[in-house]
């Protein structure tokens, strides 16, 4: 009688576990996704923008549950590193030595609750920056903290 309790409790125990609870969420394992294949997107690989100018950074973002953070960076490739995500090989200028790079690191916040986001950010270039090889980066980062990373290679004139 003890051994058939015992096996009975076991048995609800294995039944109840395996039970999913209705108002229970599935995990996002999915990373997000920035899209800069749009007519409109900008920049785009190989692109070119002007020192003493701005522009408008547009780019579409996607998560399968919800959106969290994008970042950009700005850098000097005057020594040709790379770590560009693009098929696309931009012709580079000769190694240089920078006097004076442009660097520009900025976030920016989504709103809660999105699951697509088109980000339109207006970047003014100073005039009196080294023009050359640069790499624009974009990092964006789901509410679950998965990140993607596009990395373009632009030229500023």
């Amino acid at each position: 009688m003890k051994t058939q309790l015992i096996g009975l409790l076991l048995f609800s125990v294995i039944v109840l576990a395996g039970c999913k609870k209705e108002n229970q969420q599935e995990i996002d394992t999915e990373y997000p996704v920035i899209d800069i294949g749009a007519v409109n997107a900008f920049p785009k690989q190989c692109d070119t923008v002007h020192r003493g100018d701005k522009f408008t950074f547009i780019a579409e973002l996607k998560d399968n549950a919800e959106l969290g953070s994008v970042s950009i960076d700005i850098h000097h490739n005057f020594d040709h590193h790379t770590h560009s995500t693009e098929v696309a090989n931009c012709g580079l200028n000769p190694i240089k030595t920078p006097l004076k790079p442009f660097t520009l690191i900025r976030s920016y916040d989504i709103a809660a609750g999105l699951k697509t986001y088109s980000l339109q950010q207006e970047i003014t270039i100073p005039a009196d920056i080294d023009t050359g090889d640069y790499h624009f980066m974009i990092r964006l980062t789901d509410k679950e903290g998965w990140q993607t990373i596009k990395g373009l290679s632009i030229k500023i004139i």
